[in-house]
């Protein structure tokens, strides 16, 4: 028997860790890696073979949301930093919540050390906590990230592949001087940033932009921003964006598009008794060639995924006589709440997507909506009559909601039945329609509840006629 055998005591664990342990250095520490760094640092107590595996990895995960002192957080990061032998980071990710400003040296300085270890990925989350004004809720870029902004320096994100910034400021000339930094960048995302009037993307490696809940700068001297970006392949907008605007100017290569925004109407934010009704009309069409313009600008587009709201604005849309462009669209998602508007704004969007092959209906829970007067019951047939699916193959019905389905009323349950049915009957080609419950229990009713409704639907369509039938 050999002395690694004898060392062994069958049942107690340790067998399992020598086990792990015999593993190369370079697998151990790709497992490391994708822990917390915390925790990586930890092993360092397993046995003398780990004490120094730590001071390898190359992927960074600091958040300080569990220290009761800033002062503990701070040294760790800086003791873990100095003691890293990595030369190329993969991704650098910092959640750092405080409530004052003198730590935004510090910031910098540990994104530096990212930076000249050939960083590909940085998520940086630095929201000030517990700060009476809103404005005071942003991280101010240039003001702490200078190796970036300062002209007398010749340092840039050479390696740099992915970077997402969480509540910054934005000014004019950031996103070109940053874009300028990033040769290599191809993922950018912003998360609640104060955001400059224009985004212009000339790089032809940055293929995808994420902006959730994006909204206007301090100054607030205008509503809407313009996003210029060619070479762009996939946009993504979600978050409620207030009266603040996305204005699309040239997104001509884009290939996926997901739009699950939402922009209020007048009457959520200003005194009903103050707007006449000319105005809110007014403002109504505004959206309307908004939303229009979007169509517009990704009919080409193989891949959209839309949101509830945007639905509900092309059904009204439709309701006044707006001819809709063709889109050449394969594979729609729908996230949403099913009801009467944006049923018919579904339907109206199928109607315009002939060449559509795959739909994905992703349902959360019914919710009365405000935003639109109350129209006639209509039926989908004469809603959008005589239109038949040529290549839809496969539909897909998730329930994913977080909320109790008991909620759910009869006339939701049917609604999403009238869709269904009329996609079954429609879809000449169709081949598969799975009906999918991804919560298995709620919590608030202790029940299989949204199971049971989406159960309920599969039985209704099984027990309905159906038009078309494959000889």
């Amino acid at each position: 028997m050999s002395k690694k055998q004898k060392n062994r005591v069958p049942g107690d664990g340790v067998e399992t860790l020598d086990r792990i342990s015999e593993l190369p250095d370079i697998l151990l520490i790709q497992i490391l890696s994708l822990l917390l760094t915390e925790d990586a640092v930890t092993s360092c107590v397993l046995s003398k073979r780990w004490r120094y595996l730590w001071t390898s990895i190359h992927t960074f995960l600091f958040s300080n949301r569990n220290y009761n002192k800033l002062e503990n957080f701070i040294s760790f990061v800086d003791n873990v930093l100095t003691h890293s032998i990595c030369s190329k980071i993969k991704k650098f990710k910092l959640d750092f919540h405080h409530r004052d400003w003198k730590f935004h040296l510090k910031i910098s300085q540990w994104l530096n050390f990212a930076v000249e270890n050939k960083v590909e990925d940085v998520a940086l989350d630095a929201g000030l906590c517990f700060y009476p004004s809103a404005d005071d809720l942003a991280y101010e870029l240039p003001l702490t990230i200078h190796w970036v902004f300062d002209k007398g320096l010749n340092i840039a994100w050479n390696f740099l592949k992915s970077l997402t910034l969480d509540s910054i400021e934005l000014e004019a000339d950031d996103i070109v001087i940053l874009l300028s930094s990033c040769p290599a960048l191809e993922t950018l995302e912003l998360s609640f940033c104060k955001v400059c009037r224009r985004i212009e993307i000339t790089s032809s490696n940055l293929k995808r932009l994420t902006l959730r809940y994006p909204s206007e700068p301090l100054n607030g001297e205008y509503d809407s921003l313009e996003i210029f970006a060619p070479h762009l392949k996939h946009l993504d907008i979600s978050g409620e964006l207030g009266d603040f605007k996305c204005m699309l100017v040239n997104i001509s290569s884009l290939v996926i598009a997901r739009l699950a925004f939402s922009i209020c109407c007048i009457t959520d934010y200003w005194n009903k008794e103050d707007i006449k009704e000319d105005s809110c009309r007014d403002y109504h069409q505004v959206i309307g060639n908004l939303i229009l313009d979007y169509l517009q600008k990704l009919s080409y587009a193989t891949e959209l995924i839309i949101g509830c709201w945007f639905a509900e604005v092309v059904f009204m849309m439709k309701l006044e006589g707006v001819m809709l462009p063709e889109l050449r669209c394969k594979c729609l998602t729908l996230e949403l709440r099913v009801s009467e508007y944006n049923l018919y704004g579904i339907a109206s969007l199928l109607q315009t997507s002939p060449l559509l092959e795959s739909l994905n209906i992703n349902i959360t829970y019914e919710l009365e909506q405000s935003y639109f007067a109350e129209v006639d019951n209509i039926n989908l047939p004469s809603w959008i009559p005589n239109t038949v699916f040529p290549n839809l193959k496969n539909v897909k019905i998730v329930g994913c909601g977080t909320r109790c389905l008991k909620r759910w009323s009869e006339e939701g349950f049917y609604k999403l039945f009238e869709l269904s049915y009329f996609l079954l009957k429609n879809a000449v080609a169709l081949q598969k329609l799975v009906i999918v419950a991804k919560r298995r229990k709620c919590s608030t009713c202790s029940e299989n509840c949204v199971s049971r409704h989406l159960s309920q639907l599969a039985k209704k369509l099984l027990d309905s006629p159906r038009l078309y039938t494959k000889s």
